[in-house]
């Protein structure tokens, strides 16, 4: 029987040594990526969505380092993989589209060799076959004028070009596994919404499994099927899209949806959630959210709660003691 998850995370915590204490960036997080789906992570900065990334690719650098759990792409186990072994699944079986166009490219190389490196590399396409595949997915990202932008050393191309160069290099030998983290910042709406489309696309006709790391709500609720919503380097909810959204059950979550502008609404102001994320050197004793929540009670500062399974609501799990209470 085929597995019919991609990537299945179990138990990852992925700590960072400094001199000044040990720093839980990704703090028990377990979560499955089904074939040919969308899989959101949401949450404010610093939360430990990249760090997730990063941990699945293998890309962490000391003091950074996975000290428990395990991750298995398509059933096998790669967290443990030496440097050679990750770079045949890179580009190939996985692919990452980063944050930072800017940094993302070579500065010193044309951009089009870098995009078509990979399918020389894992495809052993000769240089006019991949090049011609090349110009062909530029055309799919919205790049216009693909043969000049071809030959373009990134400092010709604005930002939202390097980025859509980015995309097209993450996606071009169509992965198993495809990690978007933040995608469509540099570009305009247009652009963003081809993008999604594009994104589909390869869910629907090539079966690739996306896990899309944004903060943007709006983008979760129009792609993707499950959101997991991170605080602190936990997993303070997870469910199917649409139970997130109309029926909410943490408190953060709460947060989050709220302060997302709406045009039915009036508002002379913003919706924030109060306060700051908590130094992760010096968690608070109880729920990590406690000293945000603003149903937080005695007993959320004093004990952790685990993740729990919701009565009636199959697959919506929420981190705190109090969400069975929601109507």
């Amino acid at each position: 029987m085929n597995n019919p998850y991609v990537l299945e995370i179990e138990n990852l915590k992925t700590s960072f040594f400094t001199s000044s204490g040990v720093v839980p960036a990704v703090d028990g997080l377990s979560m499955r990526l089904p074939v040919g789906k969308i899989v959101g992570i949401v949450g404010e900065s610093g939360c430990g969505k990249s760090m997730t990334a990063m941990s699945i690719m293998g890309l962490l650098k000391k003091p950074g380092k996975i000290v428990e759990g395990r991750i298995l792409l398509e059933g096998e186990r790669i967290d443990g993989l030496s440097r050679r072994a990750l770079s045949r699944l890179r580009g190939n079986k996985m692919s990452m589209i980063f944050q930072d166009p800017m940094t993302g490219l070579n500065p010193v190389l044309r951009v089009g060799p870098q995009v078509d490196e990979a399918l020389r590399l894992h495809r052993g396409m000769g240089k006019l076959a991949a090049r011609d595949r090349t110009l062909e997915i530029f055309s799919e990202v919205g790049i216009s004028d693909p043969e000049k932008r071809y030959l373009a050393y990134p400092y010709q191309l604005s930002g939202g070009l390097r980025q859509r160069a980015m995309i097209a290099m993450a996606m071009i030998c169509e992965p198993k596994l495809l990690i978007a983290d933040e995608p469509t910042t540099a570009l305009d709406v247009t652009i963003e919404a081809q993008i999604l489309r594009l994104m589909h696309k390869l869910c629907r006709e090539k079966g690739t499994s996306i896990l899309l790391i944004t903060h943007n709500m709006g983008v979760v609720a129009s792609v993707c099927d499950f959101v997991y919503v991170m605080y602190a380097g936990q997993v303070m909810e997870e469910a199917e899209t649409e139970t997130l959204f109309f029926r909410t059950a943490h408190p953060y979550t709460k947060g989050l949806l709220q302060s997302i502008p709406r045009m039915d609404e009036k508002q002379s102001r913003l919706f924030t959630i109060e306060g700051a994320v908590p130094d992760l050197r010096q968690l608070p004793a109880g729920c990590v959210f406690s000293n945000r929540c603003p149903e937080a009670r005695e007993k959320c500062k004093k004990e952790k709660p685990p993740l729990c399974s919701l009565a009636g609501r199959e697959g919506h799990r929420s981190r705190c003691f109090f969400s069975e209470m929601d109507p």
